[in-house]
Formats: C-alpha cells, sequence, structure tokens
C-alpha cells in the first residue's frame, strides 16, 4: 500500500476534517449571529434555543477537537492556554476598533 502524498495517518486525517467541520459550523451560526441577533432564535425550533448557545455548542466542539489534536501530537500544546491566548489578544487590538484588552 502506498503511503497517501501528505503523510497523514487515517487518523490524523480524520482530526482535520472533524476540525474543518466544526468550523465550518461556528462560522455557519456566526452568520446567523450577524443577521439575526444574539438572542434570536429558529423560528422551528420548539425549546427557542438563542444564537448565542449554538455559537457556544460549536467553539465548544472546535475546542474538544482543537485538544484532541494536542493530546495526539498533531500539534503543540500552547502551554499555558489563557496566557496564550491573552497575548494574541493584545496582538490582534491593534488592527480592531472596539475592543478592549482582556482582563
Amino acid at each position: 500500500m502506498t503511503a497517501p502524498f501528505n503523510q497523514l495517518s487515517p487518523d490524523k486525517a480524520e482530526r482535520l476534517a472533524m476540525l474543518a467541520e466544526e468550523c465550518a459550523e461556528v462560522i455557519q451560526i456566526i452568520g446567523k449571529v450577524l443577521r439575526h441577533g444574539y438572542d434570536s432564535h429558529h423560528p422551528d425550533d420548539v425549546q427557542a434555543t438563542p444564537n448565542s448557545r449554538l455559537l457556544e455548542n460549536e467553539l465548544l466542539d472546535v475546542f474538544a477537537v482543537h485538544l484532541a489534536m494536542i493530546r495526539a501530537g498533531d500539534i503543540r500544546s500552547p502551554g499555558d492556554l489563557e496566557n496564550s491566548a491573552a497575548a494574541r489578544w493584545e496582538k490582534k487590538l491593534r488592527y480592531t476598533h472596539h475592543q478592549e484588552p482582556m482582563k
């Protein structure tokens, strides 16, 4: 059997596919929030789950795949995730107009 050109084992490729799918779902709900707001919900949703909750759930799915990729050795752990995220946020603030530093 020939190794795939990208040298990815089936489990690594599957995790990447999962990440892509979850990121697409985050993008989809972001579009709904931008169009209808955080508090809006799908009219056919009998539980009236707000878009904010749907976004939380999708981001948690991304985080779960991210964590699985770290544990599998696909990517490195940033170490102290909270401090790493805060440093990244500070860098991004240079290109924003309405955001504030993390506290």
